[in-house]
């Protein structure tokens, strides 16, 4: 299956594209669990509906609570425990602006993992369910993006996983149900080796322009269990789950802010007469069909494939589970 292919599949599956959600730091108030909660981070036309857990904000706020809290034996009565605060954006940017600020790499962990005393912080570390979240990350969060029907993906960045800032690195955990398809996108600021580790991953990737000077110029492949590939930076790429049972792939990135753009999805929100022009089809593809298409580009983590989808037993117009 090549990538025109895989295009040519997101276009005539019929799923609404939705509009991205607000981040978990926006809700009102806080999981039981924070573990138990997820949200979609970059939503379609984004990395794979790519998920994100709340339980860092959340920690980074008790944190705060905890190293400025009045010590017990400076108060007359022992208080009940404070409720753990609402995550809410504006803690987190706060946060994720001083460990970006801060001088040295020690420094910033100190902000981070401790407590403040006359000093500042580095006074302690943190107790230990206040710190786990801040260091420990839970892939099982992951849910599916609003009308995917193929699986789903949770991103660890420096967006929801502050521990991550400076490091250069970040990682994605993809759950592909049977049939179900990463679509194109591309990663402006890393690249991405993947390792299957459940079932069997079909993948295509395209350079860049003057690659190969005759033929199709798409690299792809299939691999199993523990084997994994490469995705330079910018390249174009996709990953199929052709199979009857799930696939999961970890991927990591070069990059704690490696930033996602899918092919199709932002190619059909450009300008009608653009996209016109670049397809060539102005008989067939007027301003009222680009505006169709771009409500039937389903999100990013799809059903793909006829001949999957027959083998399979799935009815790709059945609503998402």
């Amino acid at each position: 299956m090549t990538i025109m292919n895989v295009l040519v599949t997101i276009l005539a599956t019929s799923s609404a594209i939705q509009a991205l959600p607000q981040p978990a730091w926006v809700w009102n108030t806080p999981p039981s669990d924070p573990y138990d909660a997820s949200y979609e981070a970059n939503g379609p036309g984004v990395e794979a509906a790519a998920v994100t857990s709340p339980a860092a904000a959340a920690a980074a706020a008790t944190a705060t609570a905890t190293a400025t809290a009045p010590s017990p034996s400076t108060s007359t009565a022992a208080a009940a425990a404070p409720a753990p605060p609402t995550p809410n954006i504006a803690a987190v940017d706060t946060l994720a602006a001083d460990l970006i600020k801060a001088p040295t790499t020690i420094k910033r962990f100190q902000r981070l993992l401790t407590s403040q005393d006359a000093k500042g912080y580095g006074g302690a570390l943190l107790a230990p369910d206040v710190i786990k979240p801040l260091i420990a990350f839970d892939f099982n969060a992951a849910t599916p993006a609003p009308n995917s029907k193929g699986g789903k993906i949770l991103a660890a960045n420096i967006d929801n996983f502050p521990i991550l800032t400076g490091l250069g690195i970040s990682t994605t955990v993809g759950f592909l149900g049977p049939c179900g398809m990463n679509s194109p996108h591309v990663h402006p600021r890393a690249t991405e080796f993947l390792t299957v580790v459940e079932g069997n991953v079909n993948f295509g990737l395209i350079l860049e322009n003057g690659f190969v000077r005759s033929g199709s110029p798409e690299v792809a492949a299939r691999i199993g269990k523990f084997q994994g590939t490469v995705f330079p930076m910018g390249s174009i790429h996709y990953q199929i789950n052709e199979d009857c049972a799930p696939a999961t792939f970890v991927a990591t990135l070069n990059s704690e802010d490696p930033g996602t753009s899918t092919i199709a999805q932002n190619f059909f929100a450009l300008n009608g007469e653009v996209v016109e022009a670049t397809l060539g089809f102005p008989q067939t593809l007027n301003g009222k069909d680009i505006e169709s298409f771009r409500k039937d580009i389903p999100a990013n983590i799809a059903l793909s494939i006829d001949e999957c989808l027959k083998k399979c037993n799935i009815d790709p117009n059945a609503a998402p589970k």
